[in-house]
Order: structure tokens, then sequence, then C-alpha cells
């Protein structure tokens, strides 16, 4: 990670105690799950945007979506979007029917691109740059913020999920009057945190209003412990 994070530790769970008053000892067993979230504060943009031109033929609708398409790329990397993080998602050419719905009166270009920004700051003038060179035919049809490498908060996700795993175990042993002695199994499940959104700020001049606010990745583990 590039950022700093920051963490939290949250906990929900449920412990099954499993007691026999007459097999040995390996028969006593607890199993808790233990929960643990990280969050983190997102270090890349990615977003899908292009250029949608209407014409009375074909050629010179492609033709014109792909003048605008090249134009808002441009921008985009004097802006600051490294062009290898450029790369075209979709084109399409659809034809436009009349009021009735039969008679075709043109034709319906569209180029778009996948962009990812990893210079936080420059994002919204990259946007903004994007806009300005499509003028109307610009279309953006998504924007998200991401952690590109989860793995340092995946890693401590899991840690704080087995303390609490184990804070828990510990707990039932003492309730029980019985010792927590060796893991017997762990089972582990993860899930990502809700993506920040995009508003886009009212004056054309002041670019676009980005929240990239916080990521968060949740981690799960079960535990089965040996009690004695």
């Amino acid at each position: 990670m590039r950022r700093p994070i920051g963490i939290c530790a949250a906990a929900t769970g449920l412990a099954l105690l499993l007691l026999t008053g007459c097999g040995s000892d390996s028969d006593r067993s607890v199993t808790v799950v233990g929960t643990g979230k990280v969050s983190g504060v997102p270090d890349v943009l990615n977003a899908d945007l292009g250029a949608e031109v209407t014409a009375a033929d074909v050629s010179t609708a492609v033709d014109g979506v792909n003048d605008k398409a090249k134009a808002m790329t441009d921008a985009m990397v004097t802006a600051g979007v490294k062009r290898e993080d450029v790369k075209t998602s979709q084109l399409s050419v659809q034809p436009t029917y009349g009021p009735e719905g039969r008679t075709v009166i043109g034709y319906k270009a569209s180029n778009s691109v996948h962009i990812a920004v990893r210079d936080l700051p420059k994002a919204s003038a990259i946007l903004d740059s994007a806009v300005k060179a499509g003028g109307n035919d610009t279309r953006i049809s998504s924007v998200s913020f991401g952690l590109e490498d989860n793995a340092k908060l995946l890693s401590d996700a899991r840690a704080r999920a087995f303390d609490d795993a184990k804070a828990r175990a510990q707990q039932y042993a003492d309730l029980s009057g019985l010792k927590l002695k060796s893991v017997k199994t762990i089972n582990e499940g993860s899930s990502g945190g809700p993506t920040p959104m995009l508003r886009q700020a009212a004056p054309s001049d002041s670019g676009f209003a980005l929240e990239p606010g916080q990521q968060t990745v949740t981690f799960d583990v079960t535990v089965v412990w040996e009690l004695g």
C-alpha cells in the first residue's frame, strides 16, 4: 500500500460449546466465529467514459465519435492520466429511427474507454478535461474508487478476526471451567465494503467534486478449539 490506512476492529460472533460428560478431553470443543474489519483510503479511481455522436450516415457518425474520443483521451493524458491506463472498453454503431419507429433517419456511434487514475489529486482535473474535450457528446457511465492492492488490509483483518475468535473462545472456556487448548479447524471468509460515490459539481469550470471516503474489508473466521 502506498497510502496510510486506518484500522478498526468490529466484532460479531457466535459460539457453539460441545461438552461430553463421559468422553475424553478431545471430545470437548468450542466453535467460535470472529470478525475483523479494516478500512483504508482508496488509492485508485476507475472510470468508464467516452463520446456519443449521431449523424445522417454511418461514416460521419463513426468519424465524429472517433475524433471526440481521441480528443478526450489526449486531454486526459495531458491532465495526468497515464496513456497505458486508458483502455478502449466499448464501441458501437446503431441506427436511429423516426417517430413511427420504422424509418432509419441516422446512426448513433459511441466510443468509450476505461481509465485508472492512480494520482488521485489529479482525478478531478482529468475528468474535467475529458468533459471539456468531448463537449455535449461526452458520456460518463461509471466512476468508483478502490484499493489497487488490498493484501495488507486482508492480512490485518484476518489477524483481528482470529484475535476476536480467540477472545470469545477463551471466555467460553473460562465460563465452563475448562482450559483452551489447541486449534482443531479454521475456516475463513472475506467481503469488500461499499464503493464511495461521485457527485458532479454544478459549474463546469470547477470540475468534479470527488469524495473517495474509505474502502473497507471485512473478514470472518470460524475456529474450533479443543477444550481440556
